[in-house]
């Protein structure tokens, strides 16, 4: 692990602590990949944008019971994956 992945790891474990969720994992290279594909195939402020309402759609068919963490994390960034992917295709969204 080099010096970036682990100021990005312990980041990550920090804040999952903060927020009272320790041992949630977190796949940091697929949310960085997902946040560079809305960057580059909509717009760049889509990258924060995009990563936060993924998460909160996976929270929310957590919390209310709809699938279980690593299902609703893994459907949440894959629609999101595909939104990026037709915005790139399509040259941006309308």
């Amino acid at each position: 692990m080099d010096d970036r992945q682990k100021l990005l790891h312990d980041w990550t474990e920090k804040l999952l602590a903060a927020f009272e969720i320790d041992g949630t994992r977190v796949d940091i290279d697929a949310v960085l990949d997902l946040a560079g594909k809305a960057a580059h195939g909509v717009v760049r402020p889509a990258a924060p944008l995009t990563t936060f309402v993924v998460g909160y759609a996976a929270g929310l068919a957590v919390g209310s019971g709809q699938a279980e963490e690593r299902v609703a994390m893994d459907s949440a960034m894959s629609v999101a994956d595909t939104l990026c992917t037709e915005a790139a295709t399509d040259g941006g969204t309308e």
